[in-house]
């Protein structure tokens, strides 16, 4: 089985002195640069997702095209330098990207999900519509949310979807 690790919106404006940090930001940076080191590890692919807001729609409360906040975050650059990265305008990493196309030329048939906003991206893209052709699995450890109870409801209501896996049980 061929996986990717999909990291969604690791990106400065989730972090302190960006325009919405999120609960244990810094801690999630620390295990989802582990589980970048780990993927690659076992010549996972992995793929970096960016969101950047569509300015058509309205000045954006983050990830304004153009600025800092919307950068991803330089840790995970450096983990990952070489990763394609897909850039989004919605919550669903597959809506209007080329992420499909990504993946098909990769060969991938599993994906690993984490990155920020358990509630609203994660889940999006890890029981989209599109994703229902792999197997998935959201690494709960590797993710975030505003606070720790909205990460706790979204991580609930994905468990009946797909499965949670630690991202310590990944490693070779």
């Amino acid at each position: 089985m061929s996986q990717a690790l999909l990291v969604i919106d690791v990106q400065n404006d989730y972090f302190t002195g960006g325009s919405y940090p999120q609960w244990r930001s810094d801690a999630v940076l620390d295990q989802v640069e582990r589980a970048i080191t780990d993927a690659k590890r076992r010549h996972t692919s992995v793929v970096l997702i960016q969101h950047i807001a569509d300015p058509d729609l309205g000045p954006a409360p983050f990830f304004a095209k153009g600025t800092a906040g919307a950068e991803i975050h330089s840790r995970v650059r450096r983990a990952a330098p070489d990763a394609p990265v897909v850039t989004k305008a919605f919550a669903d990493s597959f809506e209007q990207t080329n992420l499909a196309t990504t993946l098909t030329e990769l060969g991938v048939n599993e994906l690993l999900v984490c990155g920020m906003m358990t509630q609203n991206c994660v889940t999006h893209t890890a029981i989209s519509k599109a994703a229902e052709r792999y197997t998935v699995k959201v690494l709960p450890d590797c993710c975030s949310a505003p606070d720790e109870m909205i990460h706790m409801i979204a991580l609930h209501a994905l468990s009946t979807r797909v499965e949670l896996v630690p991202s310590t049980e990944l490693t070779t």
